[in-house]
């Protein structure tokens, strides 16, 4: 797997299925390998029933196992973080319309000042709608909301007093601290068009999953001009 950003090559091992008793060690293993960092997939639980199609198989049904372990990626990269020294750290993909931009924020800031800048944010908008119904979150507009959380957490990775009055959040003056020193890096998943638009527009690069190296060549080759 590896996170398409501009630059040289840089390979990432997978944490998808690992059990979570292993994965600290599994980064260290992965550092001494030398690969440049691991990545940790999200959901918050999975239900018994999943009406939901999800995108990336031809027959709509998960790749993983209903046994899948998903610990909270946030606390196994703090726990990553303070055993390794130059792994980086990169969720794929974190589904971050499911959840408030503030306690992301936080979360993904204070890792970030754990591990001395070595997270990136990999964000998707979710296919699960049964995930957004259980914690009264609207499916609908999810990818707009996710554009709008990603601005009001670069606003509050800054560590200066900040306000947001957006379409789907509202907050006067606050200040979020510790603040990161370096910028978090955010890429954008997906295999949409709209989801690659979201990466060249709002994000610092982009995510995708399945594609042999010909086919990324196509998804990735500029519009011919009009």
């Amino acid at each position: 797997m590896q996170a398409l950003r501009c630059g040289p090559v840089k390979f990432v091992q997978a944490m998808i299925g690992a059990p979570a008793e292993h994965m600290v060690g599994l980064a260290q293993v992965a550092e001494e390998a030398g690969f440049d960092g691991v990545a940790l997939s999200d959901h918050l639980f999975l239900p018994e029933r999943i009406d939901s199609q999800y995108p990336y198989t031809p027959d709509g049904r998960p790749q993983f196992e209903s046994d899948t372990p998903w610990p909270d990626v946030w606390v196994m990269m703090g726990a990553m973080a303070q055993a390794t020294e130059h792994l980086r750290f990169l969720t794929n993909v974190f589904v971050l319309p499911v959840r408030n931009p503030i306690a992301v924020a936080k979360a993904v800031g204070t890792v970030a000042t754990l591990s001395d800048n070595r997270v990136v944010l990999g964000a998707g908008a979710g296919w699960m709608r049964e995930e957004f119904d259980y914690l009264g979150e609207r499916f609908e507009r999810r990818g707009r909301r996710m554009e709008e959380m990603i601005e009001v957490m670069r606003a509050l990775w800054s560590g200066e007093m900040v306000e947001h009055h957006g379409e789907f959040y509202d907050f006067d003056r606050i200040q979020m601290l510790p603040a990161p020193q370096e910028a978090i890096p955010v890429v954008i998943g997906g295999h949409s068009d709209t989801a690659l638009r979201r990466a060249a527009q709002v994000g610092d690069g982009w995510l995708g999953v399945q594609y042999t190296l010909d086919e990324l060549e196509e998804v990735l080759r500029p519009p011919a001009p009009a």
